[in-house]
């Protein structure tokens, strides 16, 4: 069948983007009948007072609030169930979520459990979330994981070392409150990791399987504006229009990747996120030249399109030329942004690697890679990360 013939879905929660958004969140809340919020936000929001904005913003709507806070990077099963004895017992009925990825999909997690009654790790995969949240506001403080327009929640294994993915609609935020201006307080290694997870939602999008003419749009669109403003924003932290544009890069990144699904980029990382409790980004950026190098000849011509919306000039290159410029200008983005360890460097063995790469074949994400890889597969590309 043609490809534009494919039965494609598109789906986009209501968000409000531009500087003062987060100011919105009690009036939205108070909209979506909320009667108590569990605010969800983690100690590094609240000390930079992003937390504070969106409770005052509730107390000037009437709306009632419980402060969460007892989370980790990498949310983790057992502080979700936390979260979610707290909801219970202070009987809310809609939750407000501020901060990077860890808050937003903790936020989720509470909400799947409330309204579902299982445990949190019960619902691992796509489409197992059966009934609908609670009602969910997002107000994301990072420029980078996108979770606060996704159909992504990933959460944390620690017994079993292993990050799980559940994608649903259902787990689609009601609205994202995005405001450029929570991004000053990120330092440049926040922001580096952040945005090159970015990126690589947008390459992934652009090249998955489950690609459409829509994520296609957002993708090429994410990449254009996070090439120019990525590494700019990360030495100028204070510049608001260079953090507006990775802000609006990372949105187009994730209406691209909520839609069209990921790849083995993102299977790999989660599957050393999990062991390894490492920053997201980073884990990304570690693997991303080299699953380009591994799915390059599977879509050349897609991957032309990815290094000329990065504006490499590929005229009268052949495709092994093609393939290098390409590699050699996302390592040059690496080292400029300062991500720039290996795998080794942040405590892989290669023992580790055949553990890792079964983990990373069960993962949902790898379904849509362009290249079907083998286990063996795998472990070469984490090889040539170490």
């Amino acid at each position: 069948m043609a490809e534009g013939l494919q039965l494609r879905k598109f789906l986009a929660p209501e968000f409000i983007f531009g500087a003062g958004a987060r100011e919105l969140a009690g009036r939205y809340a108070k909209n979506l009948g909320g009667r108590k919020v569990m605010v969800v936000s983690d100690p590094g929001v609240v000390k930079a007072g992003w937390t504070k904005d969106v409770t005052d913003s509730l107390d000037a709507a009437g709306v009632p609030w419980v402060l969460f806070t007892a989370l980790t990077p990498n949310p983790k099963a057992d502080e979700v169930m936390a979260g979610v004895a707290l909801y219970q017992a202070e009987y809310c009925d809609a939750l407000v979520a501020v901060g990077g990825g860890s808050p937003i999909d903790c936020a989720k997690g509470i909400g799947i459990v409330t309204s579902n009654h299982k445990h949190i790790l019960d619902f691992e995969g796509v489409d197992m979330v059966k009934s609908p949240m609670p009602p969910l506001i997002c107000i994301p403080t990072t420029g980078g994981t996108s979770a606060d327009v996704s159909q992504f929640a990933i959460i944390s294994n620690p017994r079993e070392r292993v990050k799980i993915a559940i994608i649903s609609k259902s787990v689609v935020p009601d609205i994202a409150l995005i405001d450029p201006v929570t991004l000053i307080t990120m330092d440049p290694y926040l922001t580096a990791c952040t945005g090159l997870d970015a990126m690589t939602h947008a390459i992934e999008a652009f090249v998955s399987t489950a690609r459409s003419s829509m994520t296609d749009l957002h993708a090429l669109e994410a990449l254009k504006l996070l090439s120019a403003n990525l590494i700019p924003s990360i030495h100028n932290l204070d510049n608001e229009e260079f953090r507006s544009q990775v802000m609006m890069g990372s949105l187009q990144a994730g209406l691209a990747f909520s839609n069209a699904i990921l790849g083995a980029n993102h299977a790999m990382a989660h599957s050393l996120g999990g062991a390894l409790d490492l920053a997201h980004g980073e884990c990304n950026a570690i693997l991303l030249d080299h699953v380009i190098d591994f799915n390059f000849d599977a879509a050349p011509e897609r991957f032309e399109k990815i290094a000329e919306a990065f504006g490499l000039d590929l005229r009268g290159l052949t495709l092994p030329q093609k393939k290098q410029h390409l590699l050699d200008h996302v390592r040059k983005l690496k080292a400029d942004a300062g991500v720039s360890r290996t795998l080794a460097e942040v405590g892989v063995g290669r023992d580790d690697l055949r553990l890792y790469s079964e983990h990373a074949l069960k993962d949902p994400c790898m379904a849509t890679n362009p290249r079907r890889a083998s286990k063996r597969d795998i472990e070469v590309v984490y090889e040539e990360s170490l």
